[in-house]
């Protein structure tokens, strides 16, 4: 079946989309020997010889989805300039390449879900799908009625509105609180910017839920592959709205 280049290499996990619109404009892509510069192009993973910086790409490779409970320390990219830890670093027995669906900062920690699908990636990450994740946030101190009043209704960041589906106060302790935090929303250190700007400091963030995909027990730094009935309930919703 003949698709955008662009969406093909996302599906092989090698970039994203905008990424691989990028690599297209330099010339880093060719199809049966021929370099394409030219955006818009269409080929068949299963029949062309596509590469990109020589390396060949095979559409028909086996769809992986694994869930990792990221630790603190750990950046979610696949490569970093500053040479730190990344979470590809701790999948020591996948031998595909998979990339991290979203974010979680380098001081936060919890679900992370890795997959060489850039369908399914684009399921959980588009802005229209709105799928839920919950999180688990320590803050020193304690989040007043007030406080909490102001984030249900919604606070006015630079880049826009942050206003939480849901927020509980789980946890009291005599020098911090423990929150619970629902958002249908991924902005870069969304959750912490929203808090500073009460005033709070975060000291732990840990993601616990994305849709209906639970950390459970998985151990800081462990990882599992998701179960058929996991991923299937993330991609079957799109399908049946084609």
């Amino acid at each position: 079946m003949q698709e955008r280049l662009q969406k093909i290499i996302a599906q092989a996990g090698l970039a994203s989309r905008r990424e691989a619109e990028d690599m297209i404009r330099d010339g880093r892509v060719s199809v049966n020997d021929q370099v394409i510069t030219k955006l818009g192009t269409k080929a068949d993973a299963e029949k062309d010889n596509i590469r990109v910086d020589g390396r060949l790409i095979h559409g028909s490779a086996e769809k992986i989805y694994l869930m990792l409970n990221k630790p603190r320390g750990y950046v979610t990219t696949l490569h970093d300039p500053q040479q730190r830890p990344i979470v590809t670093d701790l999948l020591t027995d996948v031998s595909a390449r998979v990339f991290p669906v979203g974010r979680l900062d380098y001081d936060s920690q919890g679900l992370l879900l890795m997959t060489n699908d850039g369908e399914f990636a684009q399921q959980i990450l588009h802005p229209r799908f709105r799928m839920s994740k919950v999180y688990r946030v320590k803050i020193r101190g304690k989040l007043s009625v007030a406080e909490q009043r102001t984030l249900k209704k919604g606070i006015i960041l630079e880049d826009g509105e942050f206003k939480p589906l849901d927020i509980q106060v789980t946890r009291i302790n005599e020098k911090s609180s423990w929150l619970s935090l629902t958002l249908n929303e991924g902005r870069n250190r969304i959750i912490r910017r929203a808090l500073a700007f009460l005033g709070r400091e975060v000291e732990e963030l840990i993601r616990i839920r994305i849709g209906k995909i639970e950390l459970g027990n998985l151990k800081t730094g462990q990882y599992r592959f998701l179960k058929k009935s996991e991923w299937r309930e993330i991609i079957l919703p799109k399908q049946e709205n084609q």
